[in-house]
């Protein structure tokens, strides 16, 4: 990974908004970033596959559920790049208003117990 393949995969507000959602939540599926931004799967899943293929997030599936965490093995400058931008972010309304509509969201899908994902 270079600076400019990061800041290129996180240059879209709405990948910024699901990197955001990731350091606060460890680990999402396709329908909790889909609830809590207010998007379509299909847009979501695009966005999602931009940020894999420049390998900031990585993905699991479980059953009829992917999940997406930050990718582990992220350089230390990159993760120091991606959690000074959700500092940047924490208290703006829209990132605020994301995670407030993701912990609201209804029959979100089971959690495996326990940050299998923490980075």
């Amino acid at each position: 990974m270079t600076p400019e393949i990061l800041l290129k995969s996180l240059v879209d507000e709405t990948r910024l908004r699901c990197v955001s959602l990731l350091l606060a939540e460890n680990e999402l599926c396709v329908c909790e970033f889909g609830y809590a931004l207010g998007e379509v799967q299909p847009k979501i899943s695009r966005h999602l596959a931009t940020l894999r293929e420049s390998h900031v997030v990585l993905d699991r599936r479980a059953g009829q559920w992917v999940y997406y965490r930050l990718h582990p093995e992220l350089p230390p400058w990159a993760l120091a790049v991606i959690r000074a931008l959700g500092e940047g972010v924490e208290g703006s309304p829209v990132h605020m208003g994301d995670r407030e509509r993701l912990h609201a969201m209804p029959d979100r899908p089971g959690r495996c117990g326990g940050n299998l994902f923490a980075i």
